[in-house]
């Protein structure tokens, strides 16, 4: 009976799966191979839960952990595979060679389980807009921390200096970024990646689209705001055209009234003379 020894370390992550495999050659030994035996620690003693024959042919025990019954899945002689991990999941397991003329060997596997990474998202923040560049901040945003959560960023299309910088390390939620970006650098972008033991997760922006919608957005607003005053313009134009207008018609009518009296008197006048030359 030999031990494996440092058991070989394994990593999976919550809901995906992991592959066991007896990486030890059987036939090296100069023997056959009769079966492996599958087992985990529970306690402090390891618990048979399966065994294959060369010729495929699986045993289960009746003492399989209920967790076990419907995820253990033997790929091949050598290769067992447990779907849909759960954190509870991590422990110890074994896998026990036997071959022909009563030679055993044990190999160990230490499984870690992880939660899977957060699915990070990228906020960003117009600070100021010039003609010559867009200055804005960046927040790799994240719905939970862990202590071991490493952030990066990653630029395609930004100065060297950019690149050079923040180095990657442990970080707060949420990690800012501050980038002076020139609207002349084409369509740049900015990658961010959060990751740590067995899983990672990225995302990346456009900064190009947020500036230019930025650009157009104060573009539309001055537009606006032009034709704003230009109907203001034009509504006091009207009004005072109006005013103009009314003002020169009251001053005809008082030119015209005088004349019109004058000449009334005048035919009043005529009509007496006449009324009086017929008596």
């Amino acid at each position: 009976m030999e031990d494996s020894g440092i058991p070989v370390p394994l990593k999976g992550i919550q809901g995906a799966s992991v592959l066991f495999e007896v990486t030890r050659n059987p036939e090296s030994s100069g023997a056959e191979l009769e079966n492996i035996t599958w087992s985990i620690k529970t306690g402090s003693i390891y618990t048979a839960i399966l065994r294959v024959s060369p010729r495929g042919d699986v045993t289960r025990w009746g003492n399989i952990p209920d967790k076990f019954e419907k995820r253990v899945h033997v790929l091949n002689t050598m290769t067992l595979r447990i779907d849909n991990l759960t954190l509870e999941d991590s422990g110890l397991y074994r896998a026990r060679v036997s071959l022909t003329g009563g030679i055993e060997y044990d190999e160990d596997f230490h499984l870690t389980v992880y939660e899977p990474v957060p699915l990070p998202q990228i906020r960003a923040t117009v600070l100021s807009l010039t003609p010559g560049g867009c200055n804005l901040t960046l927040e790799c945003d994240l719905t939970r921390t862990r202590e071991d959560l490493t952030v990066s960023w990653e630029s395609e299309g930004l100065p060297r200096e950019l690149e050079q910088r923040p180095a990657p390390g442990p970080s707060p939620n949420p990690w800012t970024l501050a980038v002076n970006l020139p609207l002349s650098q084409p369509s740049p972008k900015l990658t961010c990646e959060v990751s740590y033991e067995g899983d990672q997760k990225t995302v990346t922006l456009d900064l190009g689209d947020i500036c230019v919608h930025k650009t157009d957005a104060q573009g539309q607003t001055s537009v606006a705001h032009l034709r704003g005053i230009l109907v203001s313009i034009a509504v006091l134009l009207l009004i005072l055209g109006a005013e103009l207008y009314l003002c020169k018609t009251r001053g005809m009518k008082k030119n015209v009234e005088p004349g019109r009296g004058t000449g009334s008197q005048e035919e009043h006048g005529n009509m007496i003379v006449i009324s009086t030359m017929q008596s």
